[in-house]
């Protein structure tokens, strides 16, 4: 690089820091900027794909992930009525095998405090709230409720699904509310795995509803993602309160597994939300200015991706920073060409998933299930979710990419 440039990040959560952590890597000046008090993460469990876990091993926490995750045997498909299994999905034996890397559940406070070691104290401001950003042609400039502001060759706004700089380049934009609800829970466990919760990432399907179950903290506790449709509207926030009575009144009548896990519950542990979609972007960056994450690519959780794209992404942009050096204009255009079209199909298929997981009628449940038995007949590790497309994708291979796009153009 001719000479060193500075990059201003706004938002410290998974995304913000796992850019933080890889900017560094590279050598490139990073300040991150978070309106909490302190680093944390709120929420519960999150999946580390092998393609998020790739580059988790290229960012040096390869052995953290290790210590904070649990390796599931399978995915598993289930019957929200009887629990037999749809499909079952081979995880812990496969995937470092065809995917290069594991299939791990963590905790997302977990994880985070993981990126977070060795970011230094004096390139991180917290209690600050982003306003805005405005620019010129040699700098963009982030602004803060408490009138202070920071300048830098590059902002990027990884400040989530209600981002002020998503808002300052693009306009305010209102999201749609799917008509789904999600509620998320964790069980501590004494001693795993419980007998009604198998060591797997369970996918239990009912009408008009499913869940997702698994292990995290090594075993220690179980994670709960129980999605519902719901004609009410309920607010786009990870914090909503909710209850355990509301929760098991909401799968009333699904396998008694279910209700023992949900009845374990802490109600002041249960938190619910309504899932807002949005359209994918046709473009991130404007300027010295662009996105990442949720910012710029809100995801629904069914193919369990959200985390895993900001990782991505953080990989990759601070990837081209290096490669193109002082070109900032061909670095930025480089990280959209990368994860524009993948981001997309990404969060266009989770919406679909949405779709396949709920399906109603039990013509329509019958023939999904004939068709998980075919597949699993055919090809048992494609089975189920078919998400073997996005595992097998490595971000570490996009200065590869970058020389190829350029030698062709």
């Amino acid at each position: 690089m001719s000479r060193a440039i500075r990059v201003g990040i706004v938002g410290a959560g998974i995304g913000g820091v796992a850019l933080a952590r890889a900017l560094r890597l590279r050598g490139i000046d990073a300040h991150l900027f978070e309106r909490a008090a302190a680093f944390g993460e709120i929420g519960a469990g999150v999946q580390m794909t092998p393609n998020a876990a790739k580059v988790l091993q290229a960012l040096g926490v390869g052995e953290g992930l290790e210590r904070i995750g649990f390796l599931p045997e399978a995915m598993v498909g289930r019957n929200w009525e009887d629990a037999r299994e749809l499909f079952r999905t081979p995880l812990k034996e496969v995937c470092p095998r065809l995917f290069g890397a594991g299939f791990y559940h963590v905790h997302r406070a977990d994880l985070h405090a993981v990126l977070c070691e060795g970011i230094p104290a004096d390139r991180v401001r917290f209690n600050v709230h982003c306003t805005g950003v405005t620019q010129d042609e040699d700098r963009a400039v982030a602004h803060f409720a408490d009138g202070t502001r920071f300048e830098a060759d590059l902002i990027v706004g990884a400040d989530g699904i209600h981002s002020p700089v998503r808002d300052s380049l693009w306009g305010k934009t209102d999201a749609r509310f799917t008509g789904h609800m999600c509620w998320r829970a964790l069980v501590p466990v004494e001693q795993h795995p419980l007998p009604f919760v198998s060591p797997d990432a369970s996918f239990w399907m009912g009408p008009k509803a499913h869940i997702v179950t698994y292990y995290v903290k090594g075993g220690a506790a179980v994670n709960i993602v129980a999605v519902n449709e719901s004609a009410d509207w309920v607010a786009e926030s990870w914090t909503e309160p909710s209850t355990r009575e509301e929760l098991l009144a909401a799968y009333a009548g699904w396998h008694p597994n279910i209700v023992q896990l949900f009845e374990r519950t802490d109600t002041s542990q249960i938190f619910k939300w309504g899932l807002f979609d949005r359209d994918p972007m046709a473009q991130w960056s404007q300027g010295r200015v662009t996105l990442l994450g949720d910012a710029a690519h809100p995801m629904l959780p069914f193919l369990s991706q959200g985390a895993a794209m900001a990782i991505e992404d953080a990989y990759v942009l601070a990837a081209a920073l290096a490669h193109f050096g002082a070109d900032q204009d061909a670095a930025l255009r480089a990280y959209e060409a990368e994860r524009l079209p993948r981001t997309a199909r990404v969060q266009l298929e989770a919406r679909e998933r949405g779709r396949t997981y709920h399906l109603s009628t039990p013509e329509e449940q019958r023939e999904r299930d004939l068709a998980f038995q075919k597949q699993q007949a055919s090809n048992p590790n494609a089975v189920g979710i078919k998400a073997e497309w996005v595992y097998e994708y490595d971000a570490t291979r996009c200065i590869e990419r970058f020389d190829t796009e350029a030698s062709l153009a």
